[in-house]
């Protein structure tokens, strides 16, 4: 089997990696490029985790602060990105503690900010400085903020 090099061609690397480790050729592997791309792909999950909730707490923050321009839009994305993120919470229950950690809502506040900022006529100045709603509200599929 021909050797490719991760920096040249990462995806025939990854593919000819899961041969060899089918083939049981554990020798012939590239551990420390293997180990780095299976970190990635938890962060990856994570930042997906990450993306999904800041823009449904943008669009909660619209829902709230904006009830004139509240639409079918608005609700489907709500609707949308709470489906898909209580699938990813299922399917990878690892990212269940992200909720217990303050750090990580902090982060995802401020991108779920500067998505409402980008989107309406309000500054931040309009928005609370942490989240107000608790998970359970966030992701409960017959709430909405007054």
């Amino acid at each position: 089997m021909a050797k490719t090099s991760y920096e040249t061609d990462v995806v025939a690397w990854a593919q000819e990696q899961a041969k060899l480790l089918r083939a049981r050729r554990f020798e012939a592997l590239d551990i420390e490029h293997l180990a780095d791309e299976i970190e990635d792909v938890g962060k990856s999950e994570q930042r997906v985790l990450e993306s999904r909730m800041a823009v449904l707490l943008a669009h909660l923050l619209k829902w709230q602060y904006q009830p004139e321009r509240r639409g079918d839009s608005w609700r489907r994305t709500i609707v949308e990105q709470r489906r898909r993120l209580l699938r990813r919470l299922d399917q990878t229950p690892s990212l269940k503690p992200n909720f217990k950690d303050p750090g990580w809502w902090a982060g995802v506040w401020v991108d779920a900010l500067d998505i409402a900022i980008r989107d309406t006529v309000l500054w931040y100045e309009a928005f609370p400085d942490t989240c107000p709603w608790t998970p359970d509200k966030i992701l409960d599929p017959d709430w909405l903020p007054a």
